[in-house]
């Protein structure tokens, strides 16, 4: 390929399907993977790709002496679609197994992106709302508190959409939920119901805690990109604190209210008994994907992930492993049972891993830590906290890329592949064979 057009249409349609890729929550890996094996299934050779947390980027000289011709694609908005994230994958199989040629796969890509979601939003409204349901019941909250939190991640949702159409930043989204919770807790508590706050604020909050960008940092970081994944933490660290902002709001205005809410211990998690626990993490689970735009053929199976590893969880912590050694734990059976379970349920296996792993509460837990670290009272608490919520994170993480080594095929090929690219692929397909690299009918000799 040494056409300078073709060149450009081959990597302006790298960029975008790494732009979906980013948008939707895949690693940097995955994405430079994926937009490396979309240039070489193209034809495109001698080429560099690079990921950063907002900017894709390629290059190709053409020619020796001439200039190289450099495209650049901002990623400014992030919203997951795992239904796009899934034919985006299968596209890219596709092209690189010769099914396709670019031009057709260019056709599909616009579709793809032009279609819109496949649900109606006020179902994503309803869907998150179960999602903290499934928390509150993992918390071992009573009827009222898991209704409590439907309600409030229903509210919050709704309050959230309204801002964003607004163009209002993130954080203050995020202050605004955390008010919402908060107010909630103290609406519940002068009615007279007889609940602990605590739990109240802390089964309402758990939708806008940032446990999964959280994860998604430390797995850039274990796979050799640690710009993109500090890029990823702050952004956490900034929602997170917009959350406990919200939080200070809510029980400062509550106190000139008159309404006392008496000490609140933020972030307190106690575990329900085991049944609770398999309801609450298949329904978290099957809810966030829901949510998300996951099809529907993967809902079942992604609820039995989530129910199984809270299972493995609770028998780990009951065995006097600690709570991060029983997530690292849960994790790594997360990861073993991602490629089984989306090689037949055809979707890629990140939507199975992040499903999976979000009802082990990663974000409570460092919500928990920077909220002690606030009050001047509990520096040391807080201090702990925060070391035991990077653990925490670390063991997830870790132990989800640990089981998906574990479960991928590691042949000759894929092997060596991953010596490059440091890590196995949850999007897309590993390479593309070498009987594949064939030149397509615009090429003249190749560059």
């Amino acid at each position: 390929m040494t056409e300078p057009a073709d060149v450009f249409k081959t990597m302006d349609l790298a960029l975008r399907i790494g732009e979906l890729l980013l948008s939707s929550g895949a690693g940097a890996a995955d994405v430079s993977a994926q937009m490396n094996n979309v240039g070489r299934a193209c034809g495109l050779r001698g080429f560099t790709a690079d990921v950063t947390f907002t900017e894709l980027s390629m290059s190709h000289q053409v020619r020796p002496g001439e200039p190289a011709i450099v495209q650049l694609r901002q990623v400014r908005q992030r919203v997951v679609d795992f239904g796009d994230l899934t034919e985006v994958d299968w596209l890219v199989r596709d092209l690189v197994a010769g099914r396709v040629e670019r031009d057709e796969a260019t056709v599909r890509l616009n579709r793809i992106v032009s279609t819109g979601h496949s649900r109606p939003r006020w179902s994503v409204a309803l869907g998150l709302g179960a999602m903290g349901a499934g928390i509150g019941m993992l918390l071992g909250g009573d009827w009222v508190v898991v209704l409590i939190a439907f309600l409030a991640a229903c509210c919050i949702d709704v309050i959230q959409r309204q801002m964003s159409r607004r163009r209002l930043p993130t954080f203050y989204q995020q202050v605004a939920g955390g008010l919402f919770a908060t107010l909630l807790a103290a609406v519940v508590t002068a009615a007279g119901v007889d609940l602990a706050p605590s739990r109240v604020i802390t089964a309402s909050i758990v939708l806008l805690l940032a446990g999964v960008s959280f994860l998604g940092a430390i797995q850039d970081a274990l796979t050799g990109f640690p710009l993109t994944a500090g890029a990823r933490i702050l952004e956490a660290m900034i929602a997170t604190a917009g959350v406990i902002g919200g939080v200070s709001g809510g029980l400062t205005l509550a106190r000139v209210l008159g309404i006392g809410l008496g000490t609140l211990d933020p972030g307190a998690v106690r575990f329900a008994h085991l049944p609770e626990l398999l309801i609450g993490g298949a329904l978290t689970s099957a809810a966030y994907a829901f949510a998300s735009y996951a099809p529907w053929r993967s809902l079942l199976p992604m609820a039995a992930v989530g129910a199984a590893a809270m299972a493995l969880f609770w028998a780990a912590y009951r065995h006097d492993f600690s709570i991060a050694w029983s997530s690292g734990v849960a994790a790594v059976l997360v990861g073993l049972l991602s490629y089984p379970i989306s090689a037949r349920v055809r979707v890629p296996a990140l939507i199975i891993v992040t499903a999976g792993i979000v009802p082990l509460l990663p974000g409570l837990s460092i919500y928990r830590g920077l909220a002690l670290l606030g009050d001047s009272a509990h520096p040391t608490r807080g201090l702990l906290a925060m070391v035991t919520a990077g653990a925490i994170t670390i063991a997830l993480s870790s132990g989800a890329i640990f089981g998906e080594y574990l479960a991928q095929p590691l042949g000759r090929e894929a092997r060596r592949l991953e010596g490059k690219l440091a890590g196995p692929r949850l999007v897309g397909p590993l390479s593309v064979r070498a009987g594949r690299l064939r030149r397509r009918p615009s090429d003249d000799g190749g560059a």
